[in-house]
């Protein structure tokens, strides 16, 4: 079977089998007429479930054949301009050329020996996302798998730096004294590093935000204060830069104030707003994030970048430490002293792809203002969303969007009954996704359930938005006729 290995002598037989598959997708992409085609899992799964998997092909064709009926027929397709629903963008083409570069030279970005070029490309790109930032000269950072990681990282370092010089830390101190303060729709992920880094149960408090889903800052002092009076070690304020279910963003610049106050270590999660960095109008909505001691980005969100690509930036690279562990075999001490560049030594993971490599073709292909154009648009688009929505007498929406995401629920002129309305907006987003015609969000706001646009396709118009919109009312109301059928 050494005939499908990559080497000198395979070349050709690489260039056939990719060109083959690259034409099948090309073909999917050019005729796909909806964002996904309604199939269930009762449907599906067969087809999979009925695959030996130790009976092979042996021929890539009707390996491609068996995959579009199994995969590519049915796959959701981010690309298509109703596919309105979760942080996933339609990927640029040089972003995709990079993806396939990096992918066949299988490159390991954890040592210089791995990867070579690659480790000075990556790091090239996390001073140049630390220059947009603005954290400054000492700044430095590495690329991760995901927003999640990022904020793992970001946490841990945090952890450990609350831990020295503070008073009886040594004597008795727990990590349960540990606090983290994170506003009500911050993202999920920070609970669950919380857990993971073994702090208590109580370790993340929850701040309130005002009526624009923003952390409010009176509340956050009040409870600084709290835990100071309370003997408690405040560890970190998590400070978003873009929630996920409203695309809020808190105030950085008071809650950077607050952190120096108190001596908190100050994380942005800038997962999805980290697009404004590239942004030629609306940069300054996340200004304060120079202030932050870690930032989190994702590329694969608003720089349209493929899955994965995200990073966490630093103030100070000396916190990195905190991630570094040395291995005879890959990573040695004395390398240190040798100026060789392990990025493993900034990494909470060994073996990495060198993802970095999707965000340099893009910027060197497009650059910078490129992507911060792309941006821009589907920003412009929420807010001529948001003005629909809120001429529409059909629908409520909760607030003006900072970034490109609108949270609305169908309110039907005859129904007072909350739980009605709940169980009609469910509907109306299970039977939309069934059609196909297009696929939306949900959440909850206040208990109660809300459906969500999260716009990151710049080919979205808002004539799109209209159509949809219509979609959800009509299944919402044949729901409610339906119900009204029932009762009688």
């Amino acid at each position: 079977m050494r005939s499908h290995l990559l080497n000198d002598t395979t070349a050709e037989q690489y260039r056939r089998s990719v060109t083959e598959g690259v034409e099948r997708v090309a073909a999917k992409l050019a005729t796909t007429d909806r964002p996904f085609t309604g199939v269930t899992v009762d449907a599906l799964s067969p087809r999979i479930d009925g695959i030996d998997l130790d009976k092979p092909l042996h021929d890539t064709a009707a390996v491609l054949d068996e995959l579009e009926d199994v995969y590519l027929r049915d796959a959701v397709y981010f690309h298509h301009p109703r596919y309105l629903a979760h942080l996933n963008c339609p990927v640029v083409i040089p972003a995709v050329l990079g993806e396939a570069v990096l992918s066949a030279v299988n490159s390991s970005l954890d040592t210089w020996d791995q990867s070579a070029g690659g480790t000075l490309i990556e790091r090239k790109l996390i001073d140049w996302t630390c220059a947009r930032i603005g954290l400054g000269p000492a700044a430095d950072g590495v690329f991760t798998s995901g927003g999640t990681q990022s904020n793992l990282q970001a946490l841990l370092l945090a952890r450990e730096e609350a831990k020295p010089g503070r008073a009886g830390w040594e004597e008795g101190g727990s990590l349960a004294d540990l606090r983290i303060f994170a506003s009500e729709v911050s993202h999920f992920s920070v609970k669950k590093s919380a857990k993971l880094l073994g702090l208590g149960p109580d370790a993340v408090v929850s701040v309130p935000v005002d009526r624009d889903k923003r952390m409010q800052t009176v509340a956050l002092a009040r409870e600084l204060e709290r835990c100071a009076r309370d003997g408690l070690v405040p560890m970190a304020v998590v400070a978003t830069g873009g929630t996920t279910d409203f695309g809020s963003i808190d105030p950085l610049p008071e809650i950077a104030g607050l952190c120096e106050q108190y001596g908190v270590w100050m994380h942005v999660d800038a997962a999805y707003g980290c697009g404004l960095l590239a942004s030629l109008k609306y940069r300054h909505r996340i200004d304060g994030i120079e202030r932050a001691d870690s930032v989190t980005v994702d590329y694969h969100k608003s720089f349209f970048q493929p899955v994965s690509s995200s990073a966490v930036l630093v103030r100070d690279a000396a916190t990195l430490r905190h991630a570094t562990y040395h291995a005879e075999y890959l990573n040695p001490r004395r390398m240190v002293q040798e100026r060789i560049p392990n990025q493993v030594d900034k990494s909470l993971q060994t073996t990495r792809r060198f993802d970095a490599l999707k965000l340099w073709m893009t910027l060197r292909v497009m650059g910078a203002d490129g992507i911060g154009e792309l941006f821009d648009e589907v920003c412009d688009l929420a807010a001529e969303g948001w003005k629909l929505l809120a001429a529409d007498p059909r629908f409520d929406v909760v607030v003006e969007p900072s970034l490109s995401t609108l949270v609305f629920r169908h309110i039907p002129a005859d129904v007072t009954d909350p739980a009605e309305i709940d169980r009609a907006n469910l509907y109306a987003r299970k039977a939309l996704f069934a059609s196909g015609d297009a696929v939306v969000a949900g959440t909850k706001v206040a208990g109660r359930h809300y459906l969500k646009f999260t716009l990151l396709n710049p080919e979205t118009t808002t004539a799109d938005i209209a159509a949809v919109l219509d979609l959800i009312a009509g299944h919402a109301e044949q729901y409610l006729g339906d119900s009204l059928d029932r009762a009688s």
